[in-house]
């Protein structure tokens, strides 16, 4: 799927210039042009910058022309951190929580992941696909042009596999660019109680098939007190690194247990959550250039502290955002949200926000390179706000601000359009 279209007259085209993840107060830059036009040509941003100097004697024939006056233009979200393809729902839980008791209390007592592996394992191949497809939906709306996806509900072979089948079958049929992680170290299931070096050994022995198979580009892990330790992670990631899988991890979530030490030990892409992160982590990350992915949604939905982003930044950490979509802690696919949640709680500017969702969300999965950031050769995926400026999105708390989106040049979402009948 490409296309050919030229949008004009923007109030921002706001670029997030850059090909790689922006570090500290670099996050702060993010290239706007005034008045500004972005030309694409077969899906690929040809040209950028001022409307009147890219558009004048320009031949418009066989483009599609956007007039966005009065609106600005940001590159497509990346979501870098997700579970979308799940069975079954935990409403309930999330009203024992509100009852008071703690997410760990809850999955030691057979609820939490546990409850969506039961779930999951039950769903067939069709039913999880028309679920993942219905939420891919809701995503675009919002204006997520790439999503990472995550296994690790399944917990055994069959299912982990297919989780990570589906998401092939998605990525094909939908707007959305899908990249899957392989989380089959997302807990130990009830067969393996007691036994958890067995079964990080069970999710070793998987490697080679989902490699061979394509079936995933990143190996994740929950690092965390009572699911798996520092060195069972890192076992799992020499392996999956010696056979070419790129690395992530849950880290630092409930405990500090040492996980954003190792994501920087092992060359990690990215570390995840780390709202127990501790200062040597942090410092560490920013030197190994691990990008700092924070969801702030779940801190809110456990109503625990936020992760330290001002913090990060201010040691020269690359910051991304991402909703962790799942039935669990966190089911809610908001990026405005997110973004006001960065804002309001953890200190991030607008301009240090919008940087986490899109050149830094893209390098968090790895494709700073072609997606996260309106830069000519890079993708044509493109959101086109109701309102002249990036800062309406955390000013308009939790509302959705996108009017249209754009990938690979063609126009995959309207507002407008959205609530008419079909």
């Amino acid at each position: 799927m490409s296309g050919n279209i030229i949008i004009k007259n923007a109030a921002q085209v706001v670029t997030c210039k850059g090909f790689k993840a922006k570090q500290g107060r670099e996050m702060s830059d993010l290239g706007i042009i005034e008045n500004g036009a972005v030309i694409i040509r077969d899906g690929i941003v040809k040209e950028v910058g001022l409307s009147h100097e890219i558009l004048d004697d320009f031949d418009t024939h066989g483009f599609t022309v956007m007039d966005a006056a009065n609106k600005a233009v940001l590159p497509g979200f990346v979501d870098s951190h997700t579970h979308f393809v799940f069975g079954g729902y935990r409403a309930d839980e999330f009203a024992w929580r509100l009852g008071g008791e703690s997410y760990m209390e809850i999955m030691n007592r057979g609820g939490g992941i546990a409850n969506t592996v039961r779930a999951t394992r039950k769903a067939s191949k069709d039913e999880l696909a028309r679920l993942g497809l219905k939420r891919l939906d809701s995503m675009l709306s919002f204006g997520v042009t790439t999503v990472e996806g995550k296994s690790g509900y399944g917990l055994d072979h069959d299912t982990e596999i297919k989780q990570l089948e589906v998401m092939k079958r998605l990525d094909g049929i939908h707007p959305v660019d899908i990249i899957p992680s392989f989380l089959g170290a997302h807990a130990v299931p009830p067969e393996f109680k007691g036994r958890s070096d067995e079964f990080i050994d069970l999710i070793i022995r998987m490697l080679p098939e989902i490699v061979e198979g394509k079936l995933a580009e990143f190996c994740d892990v929950f690092c965390e007190k009572n699911v798996f330790s520092v060195d069972q992670s890192q076992r799992l990631f020499l392996k999956a690194k010696a056979l070419g899988l790129k690395l992530k991890i849950h880290a630092d979530e409930m405990v500090q247990l040492g996980g954003s030490e190792l994501a920087a030990k092992v060359g990690a892409v990215s570390a995840d959550h780390l709202l127990k992160a501790s200062d040597r982590g942090i410092i560490n990350m920013a030197r190994a250039g691990v990008v700092a992915t924070l969801l702030p949604l779940t801190a809110f939905g456990l109503k625990e502290e936020f992760a330290r982003g001002r913090h990060m930044i201010d040691q020269g950490c690359a910051v991304a955002l991402a909703t962790d979509l799942n039935p669990g802690s966190c089911f809610s696919e908001s990026i405005p949200l997110v973004f006001a949640l960065a804002c309001l709680y953890m200190d991030l500017t607008p301009e240090e926000a919008l940087t986490a969702l899109t050149i830094n969300g893209a390098a968090a999965i790895g494709r700073a390179h072609t997606i996260g950031s309106i830069d000519k050769g890079k993708l044509g995926d493109l959101v086109i706000l109701e309102f002249p400026s990036y800062r309406f999105i955390p000013y308009h708390i939790g509302v959705n601000t996108v009017e249209t989106v754009i990938k690979r040049g063609e126009i995959v979402f309207t507002k407008s359009l959205a609530f008419c009948d079909s």
